[in-house]
């Protein structure tokens, strides 16, 4: 941060492009694009594990689409959970000198911004080398290849502002390696996909995480409730080492019967919270992004209180 010592007493939109120049030639000079890599690597893996009709029936969008939001939480935790707190000391001299914090943290959210956007651009690449199947449209802009990048970067920016928040609030960085884990457990149990809440404290941390909005989000654009559903003709399948069973499996194998019960099913277990709407859709888009911006606010404010620190 010494190249900005004479720029101290600046405005705090100037502040912000000094800043934000410092972080991107730290990303050129310093590599800290070799993290980009990594986001194509974990794209692939769940390409491969979840295969290339992802979006054809109900069960496997539901399961590829939590599998894909937690790809972007944890690339956007990764991407900050370090920024702030390993340079702490340098801002706490700096702040005395005149640093905005706003600035320094609005500096962070432009470069997060670009790299959270790389990340969904790597991604969304992978997926279509490895030949995943998208709709042909969505019911936002028609194009579902950008209302899916769109969700993909809203998910992984607001974790990213997440983990920010994170970074300013402990003092090190091992306090935030320490931390992230168990903030990826919260995102990962109150998803509600491995696990349903009705009642109870558990539905309003439901409500909250990223990861449940964002399941619903690519469900949403990728009309969940007009699928079919595998789960009938499963339940009968893994008892077909019955020969009575095995014989019922054929005979639904070679007739159309297989199509109707797929439909029945399907029937059974649409969800409004899957609803194929506009403003469904937007409402997602919406609540993570307020997640994002309420963590920036609570990073901001504790970062304030730098000059605090006894260290």
């Amino acid at each position: 941060m010494g190249d900005i010592r004479s720029n101290l007493y600046t405005g705090r939109w100037t502040q912000s492009r000094i800043y934000f120049g410092k972080l991107w030639r730290i990303f050129m000079n310093e590599r800290d694009w070799k993290g980009l890599p990594l986001s194509a690597a974990i794209a692939l893996l769940v390409a491969f594990v979840m295969g290339k009709s992802l979006f054809t029936n109900m069960e496997r969008l539901k399961a590829g689409s939590f599998a894909m939001v937690c790809v972007c939480i944890w690339n956007g935790f990764f991407n900050s959970i370090q920024m702030v707190c390993r340079e702490r000391a340098i801002i706490k001299r700096e702040h005395r000198a005149g640093l905005h914090i706003t600035a320094y943290i609005g500096a962070h959210m432009m470069y997060q911004s670009i790299i959270c956007l790389l990340q969904v651009v790597i991604s969304i690449a992978i997926y279509k080398w490895y030949g995943i199947t998208f709709p042909s449209e969505s019911i936002v802009t028609g194009n579902f290849v950008l209302d899916f990048g769109i969700t993909l970067w809203v998910i992984t920016y607001a974790a990213d502002m997440m983990a920010l928040m994170i970074s300013c609030i402990v003092k090190t960085t091992t306090a935030a390696m320490t931390v992230m884990p168990f903030m990826l457990i919260i995102q990962l149990i109150f998803a509600g996909i491995i696990f349903s809440f009705s009642e109870g404290p558990a539905v309003i941390l439901e409500k909250i995480t990223i990861s449940h909005w964002g399941t619903v989000a690519i469900c949403s654009i990728a009309d969940y409730n007009d699928l079919t559903s595998h789960a009938l003709f499963s339940a009968i399948y893994q008892f077909r080492s019955v020969p009575e069973i095995q014989s019922i499996v054929d005979y639904i194998q070679r007739t159309d019967i297989r199509y109707k019960m797929d439909v029945l099913a399907a029937r059974s277990m649409q969800n409004s919270l899957y609803a194929g709407t506009i403003s469904n859709v937007l409402q997602c888009w919406g609540v993570i992004l307020l997640i994002g911006a309420v963590s920036v606010i609570i990073g901001i404010l504790f970062l304030e209180m730098i000059d605090l620190d006894k260290r």
